[in-house]
């Protein structure tokens, strides 16, 4: 008996083995090994053992002849085991698309629960015979995870061609995507042919000039800029989508968001004869001159929000929009149809005469019960049309529409108070899932900042743990999104999806409990060899050279930390610019005290260098010092924890390193510091951000209280002496630190930074809280 117990422990560890050997992406909820093989040849059949799957043979012959240059026969009838049979199985799994596999001596058999079960059975395939034509025999039983798996893709933005578009839908379809969500309306661009309203792509689809770098930009390039898709083009990707499993949901942005139209169409704006508003650092050369020469409404140029949005107090913008959606709902046979609602400002709605006069006649109490009206209204036209409405997370402001679905950005909050009103959820929350943000703490491209690196996306858990088992059925799935401000040119595209994506899918599609980072790191090589023979631009920052600021042991300086995920060359170092030494790195190097442009470089064997981080530490009395926070950051701009506002690192570059701020939305910072004993400071200065095109705002004031060297726990600490300095939001527009002077004695420092508060009309954001950006406080 035992020894039987044995053996049959030694083929079960033999088995798992094997499995692990396997670099399948997502990984398959079940996979079992056996031994042999099937030879993949000339000669081999794809045989349709099943009804209706002419087209999946077809596709699964293009791959084999891309991947191997040649076809396979099809027919209908099994007559060897040199073949690949496609096929129909009850598999009674709770959400569509299942599939089993089993290569054996009976050849290669794909069984799927539906038509799309099939062709994920031939992704799996497929993938094996990227790695070799000698297929080893096996069973897998696989099914997906969440019914909703979906990427976006802002084209208004940037215009991307039809053949891109396709080769998206193609990325998408690899790694087992349902969903593509196609962005086709915005400021910047009206990219969908509507035949009632010719204007909005003669006009509202070009705008005369795009803002130059990072916002607010250095300039205006001055290059017009333009495209959009023909009816004839949206149907030929959406049937190329179709034939892929792949459903394609349009956006067409309202209220907010509606520039590029308003620019056609006027009479859409609560205020047709106010011109168009664009900064004079941003706006372009043709548009001052066409605005001199009596044109008022333009198509944006910056990026951010505006306040001309759509009326909803005139009928008649209700009447476009209807127009609009008759000719958009026939192009697209999904169920969903996105109207955006987000960021929608309530400035001009407060000012507007009909505004006013609607929310009167409706009984509204204000502008935000104003929007939830106009997205209520437009859902009951969708609904009559057989459509169900997603929106962006702000569509429960107000009160959500009775059917919506909603689609949670702003983090998962708004996500998670739909899931307990019972309404259907798309988790999508900017931090780990917005693709748009950069991968790599040193930034070798502009983006918009933020940082989601790729070991942050496959942690990712879609059900919140807020939600009980009931809510959480609620949550359809998620979605990765990539918006196009700072992304021109395909290439840019594959670099900010490739390999996210495959990390996404594996947290959509694998079952929870089968998820291994471990496992997936093991894969990543073969991942990205499989990029290189596609010839697809990815980002190489999962081996970039890493470096972060941790505490000294007795906080007195810190300790410089490198590391990196590659296995060729070394990390050296040099103790500054003005420096020729180079040593290698072996553990965290000690600073203790002000040094400029400190470097480690990554090189690889033959000491060529790879990459390089260089720093500067500014050194103060609060520098390497213990540090805690009563108010935490927001999870979307953690820095690295409490210690970032201490570690003698001070922001040069703006969001371009968001990594080296604390964000705060809507609440102030509060941090105790620790000087260890009592110490003279006659000032302490607090290193901010402000850029209000990105809701980030200076605060309104600081204040420091002197502790001396007590306990005070638990004291009111307002009969310490403390200064407070004010900030005027437009005598110091711009700046980048707050000082306070005070010559005291104290061990410790109270800090608090109030926020902002609301941001004001007429402002990106106005009437959302401000984000408040510390990176540093120094003491001296």
């Amino acid at each position: 008996m035992k020894k039987i117990l044995l053996i049959a422990l030694l083929l079960n560890t033999l088995f798992a083995a094997a499995q692990n050997t396997l670099n399948l992406v997502p990984m398959p909820a079940e996979v079992k090994m056996d031994n042999g093989s099937f030879q993949l040849n000339r000669n081999t059949r794809i045989v349709l053992e099943g009804s209706g799957l002419e087209k999946t043979a077809s596709l699964l012959n293009e791959y084999i002849n891309a991947s191997l240059g040649y076809s396979l026969k099809v027919v209908n009838q099994y007559s060897d085991p040199n073949s690949i049979s496609l096929n129909y199985e009850r598999l009674d799994k709770d959400i569509p698309g299942a599939y089993n596999l089993v290569i054996d001596k009976k050849g290669v058999y794909i069984a799927g629960d539906n038509a799309a079960g099939v062709f994920y059975g031939i992704q799996t395939l497929l993938q094996l015979i990227q790695s070799n034509t000698k297929l080893p025999y096996l069973s897998v039983s696989d099914y997906p995870r969440f019914g909703y798996r979906g990427i976006h893709l802002d084209v208004s933005r940037h215009f991307f061609p039809v053949s891109f578009i396709k080769k998206y839908i193609d990325y998408l379809a690899a790694y087992k995507f349902n969903t593509f969500h196609w962005h086709l309306t915005d400021d910047q661009g009206w990219r969908i042919e509507i035949k009632r309203y010719p204007a909005l792509t003669r006009t509202g689809a070009n705008r005369n000039g795009t803002i130059i770098g990072r916002y607010p930009g250095k300039g205006n390039d001055n290059k017009p800029y333009g495209g959009f898709y023909t009816q004839a083009e949206i149907r030929q990707v959406v049937q190329y989508a179709r034939e892929r499993y792949i459903d394609v949901i349009p956006e067409i942005e309202m209220p907010g968001h509606g520039s590029a139209a308003i620019a056609a169409y006027p009479w859409l704006s609560c205020f047709p004869n106010k011109p168009t508003d664009i900064p004079a650092n941003m706006i372009s050369q043709k548009s001052i001159e066409e605005q001199k020469n009596g044109r008022i409404k333009l198509v944006q140029e910056t990026w951010g929000v505006f306040d001309d949005v759509f009326c909803a107090g005139k009928d008649s913008t209700f009447m476009f929009l209807q127009n609009v959606i008759d000719e958009v709902i026939p192009l697209f046979p999904s169920r969903y149809f996105h109207i955006g609602g987000d960021e929608c400002p309530k400035t001009h709605w407060k000012k507007c005469p009909d505004c006013q006069v609607r929310m009167k006649n409706e009984k509204l109490k204000d502008e935000h019960e104003l929007q939830s009206y106009f997205v209520q209204r437009v859902e009951k036209y969708l609904n009559k049309k057989g459509k169900t409405l997603i929106g962006w997370d702000e569509i429960l402001e107000g009160g959500l529409a009775p059917k919506a679905v909603v689609m949670s950005w702003r983090g998962e909050k708004g996500g998670i108070d739909a899931a307990k009103q019972k309404h259907y959820v798309i988790m999508t929350p900017g931090n780990p899932v917005y693709f748009d943000h950069t991968q790599s703490r040193n930034e070798d491209s502009v983006t918009i900042g933020g940082y989601n690196p790729l070991e942050n996306v496959y942690a990712y858990e879609p059900i919140p743990k807020e939600l009980n088992a009931d809510e959480a059925k609620y949550v359809l799935g998620a979605q990765a999104n990539l918006w196009a401000e700072y992304i021109e040119y395909p290439s840019k595209i594959e670099y900010m999806l490739f390999p996210r994506i495959t990390a996404l899918s594996e947290v959509l599609w694998t079952p929870k409990e089968k998820r291994d980072w471990t496992d997936f790191e093991r894969r990543l090589p073969a991942i990205f060899e499989s990029l290189d023979k596609k010839k697809i631009n990815y980002s190489k920052a999962y081996y970039d050279l890493k470096a972060t600021v941790i505490p000294a042991p007795d906080n007195n300086g810190v300790l410089w930390k490198a590391e990196s995920n590659s296995k060729k060359g070394k990390i050296a170092w040099t103790p500054s610019l003005l420096s020729s030494y180079m040593g290698d790195y072996t553990e965290p190097l000690p600073v203790k005290e002000s040094v400029d442009g400190m470097t480690l470089v990554l090189l690889d064997e033959k000491n060529n260098r790879l990459s390089e981080i260089k720093q500067s530490f500014h050194f103060n009395k609060a520098t390497g010092k213990k540090i805690t926070l009563t108010t935490p950051a927001d999870k979307k701009y953690p820095g690295d924890g409490p210690f970032t506002l201490v570690n003698g690192v001070q922001n040069e570059t703006g969001l371009a390193r968001s990594s080296e701020f604390l964000g705060f939305l809507g609440r102030d910072m509060e941090a105790i510091i620790d000087l260890k004993q009592e110490t003279e400071v006659s000032t302490v200065t607090v290193h901010v951000l402000d850029q209000n095109g990105s809701w980030i705002y200076l605060p309104s004031q600081v204040k420091v209280t002197f502790i001396p060297d007590i306990d005070f726990t638990g004291n009111d600490l307002s009969s310490f002496p403390s200064t407070t300095k004010s900030v005027d939001p437009i005598e110091d527009k711009g700046a980048k630190t707050i000082r306070v002077e005070n010559a005291q004695k104290c061990r410790y420092l109270k800090v608090t930074v109030k926020n902002f508060g609301i941001i004001p009309p007429g402002n990106p954001g106005a009437g959302n809280p401000a984000w408040l950006f510390v990176d540093e406080i120094e003491v001296n």
